[in-house]
Formats: structure tokens, sequence, C-alpha cells
């Protein structure tokens, strides 16, 4: 007896699907959209130039990162700027990551370590902005931020707490993004540095106390509200 077969979307769908995400995704990072902007998928197929059933694909992909809301019956937005999101985000890393970043001190070996320490210097040596990338964190700096931050935590060898790592970065991606046009005095290079020189001493109490600062100051500059000023050399 045959059976009937399912059939997968056409590849060609499914590369614009990724072709959009990508494109929506890095746009919401990049903060061309402001906190609570409606994300209409009308216009966003009209300006894609495909349907909108691909642009309803990656706007559903986007709102399971984090990145925007699904509202009912009001469609898609980006995320409003909420204390109580973001603080949200922030408790589940201070609670978290600390934990899993003793876990990593104790139980990494000298491959890690070495990780670390290069992780880190790509980290300090990425330019932060870069003219054509505008006022943004350039994607090169993201990318080595995220990679840093979790090559901290990769010496724990646990692959469920890494996975956990990645779902919080992408949700508090937006929040931390948002945080540097309100703490024009903070120096994010310092921090990281610390962060390296204490993880690498193996000294787990001042590693995981700076790390709690260090996710602390992104939701503190939240609570005030949003409001848009010159960006600084670091967040």
């Amino acid at each position: 007896m045959t059976g009937t077969a399912h059939t997968p979307a056409p590849a060609g769908k499914q590369m614009l699907s990724e072709q959009v995400y990508a494109h929506l995704r890095d746009a919401i990072l990049r903060g061309d959209f402001a906190p609570g902007d409606a994300l209409k998928p009308q216009d966003l197929a009209k300006e894609q130039g495909v349907s909108l059933a691909v642009v309803r694909e990656a706007l559903v992909r986007v709102v399971g990162e984090g990145l925007a809301d699904r509202l009912p019956n009001r469609g898609f937005a980006v995320p409003a700027v909420s204390d109580r999101r973001w603080q949200e985000i922030a408790e589940a890393r201070r609670t978290i990551e600390p934990v899993v970043l003793r876990m990593s001190i104790e139980r990494g070996d000298v491959d890690w370590e070495a990780r670390v320490r290069a992780a880190h210097h790509r980290l300090a040596r990425t330019p932060v902005y870069v003219p054509e990338e505008g006022e943004h964190y350039s994607s090169a700096w993201s990318e080595a931020h995220r990679i840093f931050h979790r090559t901290l935590l990769e010496g724990c060898d646990n692959l469920v707490l890494l996975q956990t790592f990645d779902r919080m970065w992408t949700a508090s991606e937006l929040a931390r993004r948002w945080s540097t046009h309100r703490n024009p005095g903070r120096d994010g290079s310092l921090e990281h540095r610390q962060l390296e020189e204490a993880a690498l001493a193996r000294d787990a109490d001042t590693a995981a106390e700076t790390l709690v600062r260090h996710l602390t100051q992104t939701a503190e500059v939240l609570t005030a509200g949003y409001a848009p000023l010159e960006p600084v050399n670091e967040a």
C-alpha cells in the first residue's frame, strides 16, 4: 500500500524565507525599527519582493528568538521598552550564567584557557563601530562579543546549559544594544578584561561577581526608559 508522502517546501521558498529572516533579524538588531514599531507583513513583503507567506514565516522565527512580539489581533511588533521584560531576562542571566561560569572555571582545561584568551584578544582588537555600518555596533564586534561570553562558559562541558545561554543571549541582545545609548561613561572593555583575568586566574568568586555586575549594568540603564543618545565606545 502506498502512503501519501509529505511534500517538502520548495528549495526556492526555503531560501527566500531564510534571506528575509536574516534581513529582518539584522534590521531589528541594528535599530532600524524603534521599540514598539509595528512589523507589517504587507509592507515587508513589498519591500523584499516576496510573498506574505514567506514574510510570516520569517516573523514567526524572530518572535521565537525574542526579537519581536506577536500581538493578539494586532500583528507583529518590535518589543516595547518594558522594564519587566528586560529585568526578567537579566534576572535569568544573572542567576544562571555565574553558576555556569563557576563550573567552567572548575572544569575548563588548558585548551579552554587558550580559547578564552584568544576570544578576548579578538574582542579587544575588533572595532566597535565602523563608518559603513553607522552608529550601531559593527556586526564583527557583536559576534566577537557573543563568542567571548560563550567561550567563558564552554569549560562547563554541558551542552544543555550552553544552549540555554544561546537562547538568553539572543533574547537579551536587543536590550543590550539599546542600553548603549544610555550609559556613556561605561567602560565595557575594562569589564571584559576583568572577566578574562578572573577566569584565567581560576578565581571563581571574583569572576562570578564581575559577571553579575556586567549583566546588571545593561538592565539598569533600561529602567529609566529609552532615550537615544550619542553612541559610546563600547558596551
